[in-house]
């Protein structure tokens, strides 16, 4: 289980100094400016330089020189990395006493399974990960110190790799929530979104905090809720949404409940996930404490970020990838389901693999929900219509699919009863084995 102690504590363990204020947003040398005041979506963005290189950077713990301190950050780069498309790139910050190992393995939780907070086993191969590792394992942020370091991890990782640079994210836990909200507040015009977990306050600081930034705001009703509806409220504003209320949980009911606002200005959504829980990084429904396995979070979280977009070719007007053509016994396929189910909604993942002998160039996969269930949100795959016989095609970046690979797609729905998974499967109209 993540252990991080309570708002209380940290701040007897550690004086949190607030970020020096300044006057301009650094600027990087490699991370073009974003206009003030224009979602980062809609920017015209080069390349970053180490699009079409070949990669020095390795999987694994790297160290650069910030702010006179050597500092070390923990690097996962795609497998079978394509030098000329850009990837979406993912910081995820530990909590107080955490590490950047725990981030990057899951292990307190559930290694591998809550990887990057379990965003890894969700990205089939879509995102460069970034676990930095905080001084003293907290981020206090001192001077802007913490600040830096994003902006020198930046520079060095996007000078060697193919970085999308406008699907940048943070996500963290506690105090790595409350340095994500840093960077909400000080980084607006270079990160496109964040996801705010559980965070006890401004313990990073809020440097600027006026521009509009997408916002995911996570929190237990018993952890203080009343810190995570402020910080959320700050985006309220900024984002010119409606301000509102949102349901929460009952106490006891150990459900979830998320609300998406209504109002907010095109591209800077707000979104609250509030949870019958305390401060725990991982809460399922139906039970207490983490759960790598059948936790919600991850889904909600990836679901925020790819709303966005995904990977890129920097190249001018990449070639679609064909459409599937289907032909029924011209290929073979398995499909692997697993279901998180709580009382009115689910996660489900799909493992898709090629069991033919031949290439799939473009797919589409053809199911039928049970009745009363419907799609509110997906990842890695788009889904029409959102209920009845569904069709999940392929994205841009994950249509190839040669004899023996696998692809992992997902979906989160609500549902009235039923929550058991479709009894089959078409790919490219062969039907599958279901497992």
């Amino acid at each position: 289980m993540v252990s991080s102690p309570s708002p209380t504590n940290a701040g007897r363990r550690r004086s949190i100094l607030t970020a020096i204020a300044s006057a301009t947003l650094l600027v990087l040398a490699t991370i073009p400016a974003v206009l003030s005041g224009a979602p980062a979506s809609a920017a015209m963005l080069a390349p970053t330089t180490g699009c079409g290189k070949a990669p020095t950077l390795v999987n694994g713990t790297n160290t650069i020189q910030s702010g006179g301190k050597s500092r070390s950050y923990i690097l996962r780069i795609p497998d079978n990395y394509d030098r000329n498309r850009a990837y979406r790139i993912v910081f995820g910050f530990h909590w107080w006493g955490g590490t950047a190992t725990d981030v990057a393995t899951g292990q307190t939780v559930q290694r591998d399974v809550w990887a990057y907070y379990g965003l890894l086993r969700l990205s089939d191969n879509s995102t460069i990960f970034v676990a930095p590792q905080g001084i003293s394992n907290g981020w206090a942020n001192t001077g802007g110190e913490d600040l830096v370091f994003v902006d020198d991890m930046l520079r060095r990782i996007e000078a060697d790799l193919c970085v999308e640079t406008t699907q940048r994210f943070a996500v963290g836990f506690s105090y790595g929530g409350a340095m994500s909200f840093a960077l909400a507040c000080a980084r607006p015009n270079v990160f496109r979104a964040v996801a705010v977990q559980s965070s006890p306050g401004t313990l990073s600081g809020c440097d600027g905090g006026t521009q509009p930034v997408a916002y995911l705001g996570v929190h237990g009703i018993g952890d203080n809720i009343t810190s995570g509806r402020s910080l959320r409220n700050r985006f309220v504003t900024n984002n010119g949404c409606t301000a509102q209320n949102p349901p929460e949980p009952a106490a006891g009911s150990l459900t979830h409940r998320v609300t998406t606002y209504s109002g907010c200005r095109s591209g800077y959504p707000v979104v609250w996930a509030a949870f019958d829980g305390g401060h725990i990084a991982a809460p399922q429904d139906g039970a207490g404490g983490d759960s790598g396995s059948r936790t919600w979070v991850p889904g909600v979280v990836w679901n925020f970020f790819t709303q966005f977009g995904g990977p890129t070719a920097p190249s001018p007007s990449p070639s679609p990838s064909p459409s599937p053509s289907p032909s029924p016994g011209g290929s073979s396929c398995r499909v692997t389901v697993t279901v998180n189910a709580w009382n009115n909604g689910l996660t489900e993942n799909l493992t898709i693999t090629n069991t033919g002998n031949s290439a799939l160039n473009g797919w589409s996969l053809v199911f039928t929900l049970p009745g009363g269930q419907n799609i509110t949100g997906g990842w890695n795959a788009t889904y029409s219509p959102s209920s009845g016989q569904v069709t999940a095609r392929n994205v841009n970046y994950n249509g190839s699919l040669p004899p023996g690979a696998s692809t992992e797609i997902g979906f989160q729905a609500t549902h009235t009863g039923n929550s058991g998974r479709p009894s089959a499967f078409t790919l490219n109209g062969a039907n599958c084995t279901v497992a």
